[in-house]
């Protein structure tokens, strides 16, 4: 058997040539062979298949796997392979081009192995977000390597240089290159197409996947995301939104000493901890009429015109003869990558030396002797004046027109902002084609489909000769018509609606920033922009955008016609509101008025699904406010709304909130009945989505199930029920569905005496509530942290704890747990001797159950302002059994066993004190014997070891 810490290393022999896949190393004679990437993994793939014949398309499939590559790349990798090979020297033949085949390895391969280490386990993650890596990088390894090297150092590096440098393939390389050592921690995220600095941290928090909860503020969402792990952010184009960029990126530097970032501009940052690196041309040859073609090829800027020439369907190699022409054509281009594409991809069409021919007579004015003294992005201006010339008018208008985009684009898009009609859609089709092939367009498959984009310089060239033109304006107007019809209300409806994926809708994202801009600008129309924000804010939602949602629903709703009003547009622009300022407004008044607005909109329009999608969302919104009876009230409207809409996901959703509702007002019956069935029901019909108003209404119903079980006196089905609620949530990996599964479901392990598993939880809580930025949640894990501090001997701590957290839930409007916390250090205070101190609280609990209406821990609220009575010297015993007495009675009237045997437990003590043993004895007997389980839960012991003692006393008395 072989050593697992070694593996076997193939090597195909032929010829000369050792080729080994493992090192990626090609030898002749003991020596290495030089010869580039794509060669080589030309090379690797021929040989796998010797004797076979490989079409062009299966080669491109293997070697370029997640890159758009033209043939002729293939081509020009193929030639420089025969060469390294000395393919057709001295009679030697490998590779053969099989005449309207494809190409076949020739020379016959032997196989031998040897043993080498084995790589680490675990390797990388494959990145988040990152762009694959470009086919063409010709001249920049070295700066890849340094600045890869300088970025693991330094953690800050800005690459700068003018349009068309290469700055986006040199950080997307570095990225690459950094790939094992940040594992699936790299993001990248192009600016490009986002126009509105102030939208900045909330794309990059986006871009990072938070949960829309995490969104309220984004830059301490990004500082809590990803202060605990390696991470590389590239930020791509930041030059139009760099004020902004400038401020995240020094903060995120400064408070997040694992994170390393990568940008790209075309000027400095300015700000602590930034490393500048100037990104240089493109080396070219050197000014020499004896240049040789070898020599001349050597040069990285040759290197890519040949490339480009060859793919742009330049058939010939270079000669000597060009060569010299060649090279002052490249110095000519100052060795800017775009410029040397653009004049590359005509060479086709009027060979090296029509192009220089073109070359001189654009820019002889500009280039004798005076290169010096032109800005970069001046020359690049006048390379777009020279390649814009060069097309027809035609083309020449759809370029112009195109430039109205931000971001990718599909032909179909293109079509309907370009063309003059449908009989001029084959024409525009033809001019777009004729772009890309012409490097004014680039293309890529997003989403699964194919978009085209201007570059940004592209297309800000273009966009200032579409003002020349005047079209400006009609264009704006074309194109924002075209995204508020293709963005519809009704189209994107499906979205607002469960947990549907938007990644498809991405790549539109910056038009419709655009559209909507314009349209809601001074020479916009108001009303297209109605309708664009009807249709766009949920998808707005789905990405977590929810400051850009709010904004534009609230423009909106403020540009409304009177046609408008009363409409499926309003409807959409409410309910959106509604959801957004639920996050970032918190329990105000203003959004539980959004949120009903919505709901007497939908009832007038008797949209049923909006009304019950609203309805879930009020009832959210009053359970984390404490009203409860308001809350039991919605989820009784949303069953009868259910019922009329005839959707099984309603149905199950609204027997969910009736189980969360009655639990909170103490119908713990009620509570089990409709969570079980909700419970049932979902199982019968298998896979519905019931994600309303952004919450997981299953993982609720299980967390009031468990409550409820505990409460009836099942604590060991609550324990497993509970368990299943945080496992599910976890494994779901949405993080408000995390921290509410523990939150709610720590005082279960709390009421049954299980410390540990509650301070796991605990523990739990509070990171994921400081990673996302949850507050509520962080200070509810506070709160409960205090509580079991006081419950295992630290009262004066855990009190101070409990006081920090219930003031900021407090004046958060965040009362769903404030009875029980203020319960909880009312019971710390009493173990500390603060008994005028537990009087004022506990009273302020009761108080806050009496404006609910009613809620679950009445009883225990009696019980524990019965202990306050207990604890004075002299006890008032009469007031105190008054008040167990309630508590007891509360109970039962709500069916709730665990919280009868509570309060029952010190007036059974009272009783024994006072000489009625019996009495004692017969409540605890009764009472326990409705515990069928969990006869290891702290209060079943504390009774029965008290049930043991006063039958003793009973035994002695009869004595």
């Amino acid at each position: 058997m072989l050593d697992q810490d070694v593996s076997h290393d193939v090597i195909a022999s032929f010829g000369p040539f050792r080729l080994s896949v493992s090192e990626r190393l090609l030898a002749r004679g003991g020596e290495p062979v030089g010869i580039g990437g794509r060669a080589l993994d030309i090379l690797i793939v021929l040989v796998e298949h010797a004797g076979e014949v490989l079409s062009s398309k299966e080669l491109l499939k293997r070697v370029w796997p997640d890159v758009i590559v033209e043939e002729g790349s293939l081509r020009v990798h193929l030639s420089n392979l025969r060469k390294a090979l000395g393919d057709g020297k001295d009679g030697n033949r490998y590779i053969a081009n099989v005449a309207g085949r494809g190409y076949s390895f020739l020379a016959p391969v032997q196989y031998s192995a040897r043993m080498i280490p084995a790589p680490p386990s675990g390797g990388a993650g494959r990145p988040k977000r990152l762009p694959p890596r470009l086919e063409r990088m010709i001249g920049r390894e070295e700066t890849v390597a340094a600045l890869s090297s300088l970025l693991s150092e330094r953690r800050f590096v800005n690459v700068v240089g003018p349009g068309g440098m290469g700055k986006t393939t040199v950080a997307v390389a570095i990225a690459h290159s950094l790939r094992g050592a940040f594992s699936d921690q790299i993001y990248f995220l192009d600016l490009g197409a986002l126009g509105d600095a102030s939208l900045v941290p909330g794309a990059v928090t986006s871009t990072l996947g938070l949960s829309s909860q995490a969104t309220q503020d984004p830059v301490s969402a990004l500082v809590a995301f990803l202060v605990d792990k390696p991470t590389l952010l590239v930020l791509d184009s930041c030059e139009h939104v760099i004020d902004a960029v400038a401020v995240l990126a020094e903060r995120l530097f400064a408070e997040i000493p694992l994170m390393h970032l990568l940008t790209t501009s075309r000027e400095a940052l300015r700000v602590e901890g930034e490393n500048v690196h100037l990104l240089m041309p493109l080396e070219g040859p050197p000014e020499d009429s004896g240049l040789t073609a070898a020599q001349a090829l050597a040069a990285p800027a040759v290197q890519l015109f040949m490339e480009r020439a060859v793919a742009g369907g330049l058939c010939a190699e270079l000669s000597d003869a060009d060569a010299p022409i060649l090279a002052a054509i490249c110095r000519r281009l100052d060795g800017i990558a775009l410029a040397i594409e653009l004049a590359a991809g005509r060479v086709g069409t009027y060979g090296i030396r029509g192009t220089a021919e073109l070359l001189d007579d654009r820019f002889k004015l500009l280039w004798h002797g005076r290169r010096s003294a032109i800005p970069r992005h001046q020359t690049l201006q006048a390379m777009f004046d020279w390649s814009y010339n060069l097309l027809s008018p035609y083309e020449q208008t759809i370029l112009r027109r195109l430039s109205v985009f931000v971001g990718p684009f599909t032909l179909k898009d293109a079509i309907a902002i370009a063309s003059d009609g449908e009989a001029d859609a084959s024409a525009v089709a033809d001019a777009v084609e004729s772009l890309v092939n012409k490097s004014l367009i680039r293309t890529s498959e997003l989403a699964g489909s194919t978009y085209h984009r201007l570059l940004d310089t592209s297309r800000v060239y273009a966009a200032a000769k579409l003002a020349e033109t005047g079209e400006g304006a009609a264009l704006s107007r074309r194109h924002a018509h075209h995204y508020a019809d293709r963005f519809k209300p009704d189209s994107t409806r499906a979205t607002a609606f469960g947990n549907r994926d938007v990644s498809a809708y991405e790549p539109h994202m910056g038009n419709i920033r655009a559209a909507l801009e314009w349209s809601f600008s001074d020479g916009g129309e108001a009303q297209n922009g109605v309708q664009l924000a009807a249709g766009a804010a949920p998808l707005f939602l789905g990405f977590s955008l929810l400051g850009e949602c709010e904004r534009w629903c609230e423009r909106g709703l403020s540009a409304l016609g009177e046609t408008d009003r009363g409409t499926e547009r309003e409807l959409a622009l409410q309910a959106a509101l509604a959801i957004s300022s639920m996050f970032t407004r918190g329990n105000s008044d203003a959004v539980r008025k959004a949120i009903e607005r919505g709901i007497g909109l939908a009832e007038a329009l008797r949209d049923g699904q909006y009304k019950l999608h609203l309805l879930a969302g009020l009832n959210i919104f009053l359970t984390r406010i404490g009203d409860f009876r308001g809350a039991l009230a919605c989820a009784e409207r949303s069953v009868l709304v259910a019922a009329e809409l005839g959707e099984q996901s309603g149905v199950i959703m609204a027997e969910w909130m009736l189980g969360v509702s009655h639990h909170l007002v103490g119908n713990q019956a009620a509570s089990q009945r409709h969570s079980d069935r909700g419970l049932e029901l979902e199982a019968d019909a298998g896979s519905v989505q019931v994600d309303f108003f952004g919450y997981d209404h299953r993982i609720r119903a299980l967390i009031a199930l468990a409550r409820a079980l505990w409460l009836r006196g099942m604590p060991e089905r609550a324990l497993k029920t509970a368990d299943q609620a945080v496992e599910e949530a976890i494994k779901r990996e949405h993080p408000v569905a995390v921290c509410m599964s523990l939150v709610y479901t720590v005082p279960v392990y709390l009421w049954s005496g299980d410390f540990d598993r509650a301070a796991q939880w605990i523990e739990r809580v509070l990171a994921y509530a400081a990673k996302y930025s949850l507050a509520p949640y962080h200070a509810m894990g506070l709160a409960l942290k205090g509580e079991l501090m006081i419950l295992q001997g630290e009262p004066a701590e855990g009190a101070q704890l409990l006081r920090s957290a219930v003031a900021t839930l407090s004046a958060e409007r965040f009362n769903i747990l404030a009875t029980a916390f203020l319960r909880a250090l009312a019971e710390g205070m009493i173990r500390s001797g603060q008994l005028d101190e537990a009087t004022t609280t506990i009273d302020r609990a009761i108080a806050l159950a009496d404006q609910a209406g009613e809620t679950y821990d009445r009883p225990d609220l009696l019980r524990v302002w019965a202990e306050i009575r207990l604890a004075y010297s002299p006890p008032d015993v009469s007031a105190a059994e008054d008040s167990l007495l309630q508590a007891v009675y509360w109970a039962g009237k709500q069916a709730a066993t665990a919280w009868e045997l509570r309060a029952a437990i010190p007036l059974a003590r009272i009783w024994q004190q006072e000489g009625q043993a019996d009495r004692a004895r017969d409540l605890l007997g009764r009472l326990l014997q409705r515990f069928g389980e969990g006869v290891g839960t702290a209060d079943v012991r504390t009774a029965s070891d008290l049930l043991a003692e006063l039958n003793g006393t009973s035994a002695n008395a009869s004595r």
